[in-house]
Protein backbone atom coordinates (compact mmCIF):
# COMPACT_ATOMS: atom_id res chain seq x y z
CA UNK A 1 0.00 0.00 0.00
CA UNK A 2 1.42 3.89 -1.39
CA UNK A 3 2.23 6.33 1.43
CA UNK A 4 -1.04 8.60 0.95
CA UNK A 5 -0.97 12.56 1.65
CA UNK A 6 -3.24 12.18 4.28
CA UNK A 7 -2.61 9.15 5.69
CA UNK A 8 -4.00 8.81 9.46
CA UNK A 9 -1.01 8.85 11.01
CA UNK A 10 0.11 12.03 9.68
CA UNK A 11 -3.07 13.44 10.76
CA UNK A 12 -2.37 13.34 14.92
CA UNK A 13 -5.30 13.15 16.07
CA UNK A 14 -7.01 15.35 13.14
CA UNK A 15 -10.74 13.46 12.72
CA UNK A 16 -12.55 15.69 10.20
CA UNK A 17 -12.35 19.12 8.44
CA UNK A 18 -15.45 20.68 6.96
CA UNK A 19 -13.32 22.86 4.99
CA UNK A 20 -12.84 21.83 1.55
CA UNK A 21 -9.42 23.65 1.19
CA UNK A 22 -8.43 22.37 4.51
CA UNK A 23 -4.81 20.79 4.57
CA UNK A 24 -3.25 19.63 7.43
CA UNK A 25 0.04 21.24 9.10
CA UNK A 26 2.22 19.11 11.43
CA UNK A 27 4.01 21.87 12.52
CA UNK A 28 7.45 20.14 11.93
CA UNK A 29 9.80 23.04 12.55
CA UNK A 30 12.88 22.55 9.97
CA UNK A 31 15.79 21.98 12.40
CA UNK A 32 18.69 24.70 11.93
CA UNK A 33 22.26 24.32 10.22
CA UNK A 34 24.73 23.45 12.28
CA UNK A 35 27.16 26.08 13.05
CA UNK A 36 30.90 26.08 12.43
CA UNK A 37 32.75 24.42 15.15
CA UNK A 38 34.90 27.79 15.41
CA UNK A 39 31.06 29.70 16.26
CA UNK A 40 29.79 27.24 18.89
CA UNK A 41 29.35 28.80 22.28
CA UNK A 42 29.37 25.56 24.23
CA UNK A 43 29.16 26.03 28.39
CA UNK A 44 30.00 22.77 30.61
CA UNK A 45 27.93 22.82 33.80
CA UNK A 46 28.03 19.99 36.51
CA UNK A 47 24.62 19.20 37.85
CA UNK A 48 24.09 17.43 41.03
CA UNK A 49 20.69 17.99 41.75
CA UNK A 50 17.31 16.26 40.48
CA UNK A 51 19.30 13.33 39.34
CA UNK A 52 18.65 10.90 42.30
CA UNK A 53 21.87 12.02 44.05
CA UNK A 54 24.39 11.53 40.84
CA UNK A 55 26.15 13.64 39.01
CA UNK A 56 26.49 14.71 35.35
CA UNK A 57 28.05 16.47 33.25
CA UNK A 58 26.07 18.72 30.84
CA UNK A 59 27.29 20.63 27.64
CA UNK A 60 24.49 23.18 26.70
CA UNK A 61 24.91 25.94 24.06
CA UNK A 62 24.55 23.57 20.75
CA UNK A 63 23.14 24.98 17.76
CA UNK A 64 22.49 22.87 14.74
CA UNK A 65 20.77 19.66 13.65
CA UNK A 66 19.77 16.98 16.34
CA UNK A 67 21.99 14.05 14.46
CA UNK A 68 25.21 16.53 14.53
CA UNK A 69 24.75 16.68 18.50
CA UNK A 70 23.95 12.92 18.86
CA UNK A 71 27.66 12.53 17.19
CA UNK A 72 29.36 14.82 19.73
CA UNK A 73 27.85 13.52 22.46
CA UNK A 74 28.74 9.56 21.28
CA UNK A 75 32.22 11.17 20.70
CA UNK A 76 32.68 12.63 24.32
CA UNK A 77 30.97 9.50 26.02
CA UNK A 78 33.09 7.44 24.12
CA UNK A 79 36.56 9.42 24.92
CA UNK A 80 35.48 9.63 28.85
CA UNK A 81 34.70 5.68 28.84
CA UNK A 82 30.98 6.48 30.41
CA UNK A 83 27.84 6.55 29.50
CA UNK A 84 25.36 9.73 29.11
CA UNK A 85 22.69 10.85 26.76
CA UNK A 86 21.54 13.62 24.28
CA UNK A 87 18.32 15.19 25.65
CA UNK A 88 16.62 18.28 24.89
CA UNK A 89 19.51 19.80 22.52
CA UNK A 90 21.89 19.11 25.80
CA UNK A 91 24.43 16.58 26.04
CA UNK A 92 24.65 14.55 29.16
CA UNK A 93 27.80 12.74 30.47
CA UNK A 94 27.49 10.55 33.34
CA UNK A 95 30.36 11.80 36.28
CA UNK A 96 31.98 14.86 37.14
CA UNK A 97 33.68 15.70 34.05
CA UNK A 98 34.04 18.97 33.35
CA UNK A 99 37.37 19.73 33.16
CA UNK A 100 37.96 16.58 30.66
CA UNK A 101 35.27 17.67 28.09
CA UNK A 102 36.07 21.25 28.45
CA UNK A 103 39.41 20.23 27.10
CA UNK A 104 38.08 17.21 24.43
CA UNK A 105 35.76 20.13 23.05
CA UNK A 106 38.87 22.38 22.69
CA UNK A 107 41.22 19.66 21.30
CA UNK A 108 37.91 18.96 18.22
CA UNK A 109 37.81 22.78 17.48
CA UNK A 110 35.29 23.80 19.55
CA UNK A 111 37.50 27.23 20.16
CA UNK A 112 34.67 28.94 22.48
CA UNK A 113 33.99 26.60 25.66
CA UNK A 114 33.17 28.10 28.93
CA UNK A 115 33.33 25.83 32.07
Amino acid sequence: MAARDNDWKSRLGMVYSTNPDFSFDTGGAEEPDTLPKEEQKLHVSIERKGRGGKTVTVVGGFVGREDDLKALGRLLKTKCGVGGAVKDGEILIQGEWRDRVAALLRSEGYNRVKG
